[in-house]
């Protein structure tokens, strides 16, 4: 089965939503304008129910079959918050906010997500119920754990649930999955070294924190080389050294680094954290330092459960044909907190062909337009496969 024919026919209009949001960005749980957008047209489409307000700005839609289906509910989430990058596509419907963009594909997930619903509200042709789910706060601000602490999985009695997004680089019209840990999890830590600062010429008057703050940076990536097993994933990444002088001839007394921990494994994540506090304190105490370490746990790995997979994996393939779906895909590093709906019901996750653009968070990245009937059919096709009308 190729996209739906409805779904092709609504592809202008299901653009013109995508990229009116993309002129009007907003951030983490800020997301108001965009939210109350998705309320409004959820409730033109013939919802049977909306809710706004989960997990602060979440909304969810409601979509009764043609029977109650004994109850089964599948959840469909995307997500609808931008970041705080400065857009450089020149694109005439660009960011209208400076500072602000679309730079993940998010506007594509809600706009698609909005014509699957519109399609199931017109065809019903399912036996159950369909929450569809849009989050706010996904780029840091952990909206999926909002939503579910705020009671979205109990409330709309949801039993399982997927969630989709784009793949730059993945053709248009293929799709990619894998069952298991797909998007690692993702830790953040701020090290603040303090030593004596003091005039250049005269280093041995001080405690060089420049030193210190580069023997720690190498230190630290004895975690990945000597620690863990050579077969398991894991990044570690400083991405930030501050001082608080930018003299020629000063050594500062204070060095800040930044960075982040990826991994996928528990007893991984465990490992690397406990090796980072030893390996950090233990340098700067060498150099006759002291150090504070914020360490701040981030979201869990998103693991896809494996008969949700399959499934997922099949229902793409008969939107995007033989051949079109990657069961094999490798993991990604990158964060993911649809993790946290994972860990409540089971699910899968899945990553639609955006072509050849600019990768996400990136000032030139843009949604591609051309994947909105691939990605909408699959959301209702995933319905009615699910759950087909009697």
């Amino acid at each position: 089965m190729p996209i739906k024919n409805r779904l092709a026919e609504m592809q202008a209009e299901i653009t013109a939503w995508r990229r009116d949001l993309h002129e009007n960005p907003e951030l983490m749980y800020d997301v108001h304008r965009t939210a109350a957008t998705v309320a409004d047209r959820l409730r033109e489409f013939g919802c049977d129910e909306v809710v706004t307000g989960i997990g602060r700005t979440g909304v969810v839609g409601v979509i009764k079959g043609k029977t109650d289906g004994r109850g089964h509910v599948v959840g469909l989430r995307a997500d609808m918050d931008a970041l705080p990058i400065l857009e450089a596509t020149n694109l005439p419907y660009a960011s209208k906010v400076p500072g602000k963009m679309h730079a993940c594909g998010h506007d594509g997930h809600t706009a698609m997500l909005l014509g699957a619903a519109k399609y199931l509200c017109e065809t019903r042709n399912f036996d159950g119920k369909v929450a569809v789910i849009f989050q706010p706060a996904e780029e840091g601000g952990a909206g999926g754990e909002a939503m579910v602490k705020d009671g979205l999985i109990t409330r709309f009695g949801i039993k399982e649930v997927y969630g989709m997004h784009n793949s730059p680089g993945l053709p248009v019209g293929q799709f990619s999955i894998k069952p298991g840990p797909f998007y690692a999890a993702t830790d953040n830590f701020t090290v603040h070294l303090r030593g004596k600062g003091g005039h250049a010429a005269y280093p041995h008057r001080t405690v060089d924190t420049t030193v210190m703050a580069c023997q720690t940076v190498m230190a630290l990536q004895t975690i990945v080389s000597r620690n863990s097993d050579p077969l398991e994933s894991i990044v570690v990444s400083v991405t930030s050294m501050k001082t608080e002088s930018e003299a020629w001839n000063v050594i500062p007394e204070r060095v800040e680094l930044r960075g982040t921990v990826r991994t996928f494994d528990a007893g991984i994540r465990k490992l690397a954290e406990d090796r980072f506090r030893a390996l950090v304190e233990g340098t700067v105490a060498g150099f006759g330092g002291s150090v504070e370490i914020d360490w701040r746990p981030g979201y869990p790995a998103m693991v896809n459960a494996e008969r949700e997979t399959d499934f997922a994996a099949k229902v793409a393939e008969k939107i995007g044909g033989a051949g079109a779906v990657d069961t094999n895909c490798p993991a990604i590093m990158g964060g993911e907190d649809f993790a946290y709906m994972l860990e409540v019901v089971p699910g899968a996750y899945i990553q639609v062909g955006n072509g050849d653009t600019a990768e996400v968070h990136h000032p030139a990245y843009n949604f591609n337009d051309e994947a909105i009937p691939f990605g909408a059919s699959y959301w209702a096709e995933l319905v009615e496969t699910r759950m087909p009308a009697a």
